[in-house]
């Protein structure tokens, strides 16, 4: 038996990525990129723009919320604009700053104000003080600064739905709490679920709501243009087609004009054609792209679901094994049975009926509602990802694996 060498091995690996034919800079297609332009986005950033330019004046902006689906530029003309707002008021010598969190990722109120805090030089340990004490220490630090200071909270619906909108309600008063003459504190919030205002206390949402700005999603010719301008600087020349852009675009088109989406799609398609030592990107390249990236993107938001989402989706998976559907009655006597087999106090079924509108919009499930006449309406519920995606996302959950293993 002949074993490789390893080192020899890995080095083939190390040159073909240093020797890429396919990536001139594959940074530019990451979602944290922020280009110079922004194609199809010139009135929201024009909206965004006469919003936050009353900072200028060292006048508080008013409160800001963006809607609009994932992938359709929200954060990065947030993010463009805000960059060109400090460049403009160092110009002036107007102090505006601004800090950005994204609350998915830091997801309790006391990870949202300690990056507030750290923006503004003020060290919070990693754990140990009062949500309060961090709030007090961030007031101390903005009553001895003079200017604007924005803060940005994206995906705010994500941080709100486990944890509430008491950090919401404060930092839109913070300003009661600073004396005349320090910083004015200014909120933007970004969301893609157009019906989270809904859910907000009516004090947060008339503070929060000053102005609202929707964005559309893009249709097929606009991500055209978006891709091709990103693949320019992202490729060498001739490695890209028409083709292969116009067919990016459709599928992404498809999927609610998600630009985000889109851009993974060609930056995937390109690691493939890359790994298989390819001199040009192909459609093919993107077809396996795609099923890559689908599957990786349900087990990313499965994974990352509170424990009752995920025994809905344990009972539905149960439920559909010999059906492609099933009701919202079905499956809440389904879901009740399984928290109680693993010692957990059920929700009601109008919160289950929340978490059933929350999963559907992620693109996890459908639901649909159907009319059975002098019956009512009821809801067909169905898997609209990939089962087994789903179940080896729910394995990694210790107290779900006995569950799945009794379902097969």
């Amino acid at each position: 038996m002949v074993i490789a060498d390893l080192s020899d091995v890995l080095d083939e690996v190390f040159s073909s990525i240093v020797r890429s034919r396919i990536f001139k800079n594959r940074d530019i297609l990451s979602p944290d990129y922020i280009p110079d332009k922004l194609p199809h986005r010139e009135n929201e950033i024009k909206r965004v723009g006469s919003v936050l330019a009353q900072a200028l004046r060292e006048s508080r902006p008013n409160n800001l919320f963006i809607y609009g689906l994932t992938g359709t530029g929200k954060t990065a003309v947030t993010l463009y604009v805000l960059k060109r707002l400090k460049q403009k008021a160092l110009e002036l010598g107007v102090s505006v700053d601004f800090v950005y969190v994204n609350t998915r990722q830091r997801d309790t109120p006391y990870k949202v104000l300690s990056d507030i805090a750290s923006s503004l030089n003020v060290r919070v340990p990693f754990t140990g003080l009062s949500t309060a004490e961090v709030y007090t220490r961030i007031v101390r630090a903005l009553s001895r600064r003079k200017g604007v200071f924005i803060v940005v909270l994206d995906e705010i619906d994500w941080l709100v739905r486990r944890k509430g909108d008491d950090i919401l309600y404060k930092l839109t008063r913070i300003g009661y709490d600073l004396p005349p003459g320090s910083t004015k504190v200014s909120i933007v919030g970004i969301t893609n679920d157009v019906r989270f205002v809904e859910m907000l206390d009516a004090r947060v949402r008339s503070s929060l709501g000053e102005e609202e700005i929707v964005f559309p999603p893009y249709n097929a010719e606009q991500l055209r243009d978006i891709l091709w301008e990103r693949a320019k600087q992202a490729f060498y020349p001739e490695v890209i087609s028409d083709d292969v852009i116009n067919y990016c675009a459709a599928l992404a088109a498809r999927e609610h004009g998600d630009a985000r989406r889109a851009l993974d799609l060609l930056r995937v398609a390109g690691e493939v054609a890359e790994r298989e030592n390819s001199k040009r990107i192909t459609i093919e390249h993107v077809k396996k792209a795609w099923q890559q990236i689908e599957r990786d993107r349900v087990i990313e938001v499965v994974s990352s679901l509170p424990l009752h989402a995920k025994l809905i989706l344990v009972s539905l998976l149960n439920l559909t094994l010999l059906q492609p559907y099933t009701t919202t009655g079905e499956l809440y006597t389904e879901y009740t049975h399984y928290a109680k087999s693993i010692g957990v106090e059920a929700v009601t079924q109008r919160r289950v009926s929340d978490l059933i509108n929350e999963l559907d919009m992620l693109g996890i499930i459908t639901a649909r509602v159907v009319s059975r006449g002098r019956y009512g309406k009821t809801r067909l519920i169905s898997l609209a990802a990939n089962r087994e995606a789903i179940v080896n996302a729910l394995s990694r959950d210790p107290r779900l694996s006995m569950l799945l293993r009794l379902n097969r």
